[in-house]
């Protein structure tokens, strides 16, 4: 998600890092550039993000139809329960 001009990012997902991951892998695998960010440390590491907390999926605005309809026409199940 680099470029020579500053792109505005927009959350298109909402959900638990697990859900997220999924939803980044989606948007991967359909060449949608993105990334999962929180609001206390902006971009995420697995590692370092707590496993219940809210994260999200960010992408370019430019991107931001195309993956909206790519999550939309997919389903993200919901976490596993403990």
């Amino acid at each position: 998600m680099s470029g020579t001009y500053e792109e505005k990012l927009v959350k298109v997902f909402c959900g638990t890092l697990w859900q997220a991951e999924l939803v980044k892998g989606l948007l991967d695998a359909n060449a949608v550039p993105c990334v999962i960010e929180d609001d206390s440390i902006g971009a995420v590491t697995s590692s370092y993000a707590a496993v219940d907390a809210d994260v999200y999926v960010v992408v370019n605005e430019a991107d931001e139809v195309r993956a909206r309809e790519i999550i939309e026409n997919n389903t993200v199940p919901d976490a596993p329960q403990e």
